[in-house]
């Protein structure tokens, strides 16, 4: 059930993270806007360079389900990392700019993935 739940996060994570990365490149504007950000040629620069981050951050998600689905052993630690990574942001972005949306959205996402991964661990051991 863990396993199933990690590989279920790690999917909708990918896909989330790719649409966010590919309107990075594709349409900064509109990210910017979504994101209250007046579009000049330094927003976009920063959007741009967001993007790239992005796709760093969509890579080791993709990894991280190629190996959840694989079961490498390696698939815990990137679990635990993208799902730190996410609850940092999320806390960042509540706690520097009151963004509760990303408060629930990240950080829940990242409780869930933490979660998800200890108990898939748990039950690889006890089997």
């Amino acid at each position: 059930m863990a396993r199933k739940a990690l590989l279920l996060l790690l999917v909708f994570s990918l896909l989330l993270e790719a649409a966010l990365t590919f309107a990075g490149f594709l349409l900064p504007d509109l990210v910017l806007t979504k994101f209250g950000v007046v579009p000049s040629s330094d927003t976009r620069f920063m959007a741009f360079a967001m993007a790239w981050l992005l796709l760093l951050v969509t890579l080791v998600c993709g990894l991280a389900l190629y190996w959840t689905w694989k079961r490498h052993p390696g698939y815990a630690p990137l679990g635990y990392v993208l799902g730190l990574w996410w609850v940092g942001i999320g806390l960042g972005l509540y706690l520097g700019y009151g963004r509760l949306d990303n408060l629930v959205l990240d950080t829940g996402k990242g409780l869930l993935l933490v979660l998800a991964t200890w108990g898939s661990r748990l039950r690889e051991r006890t089997n």
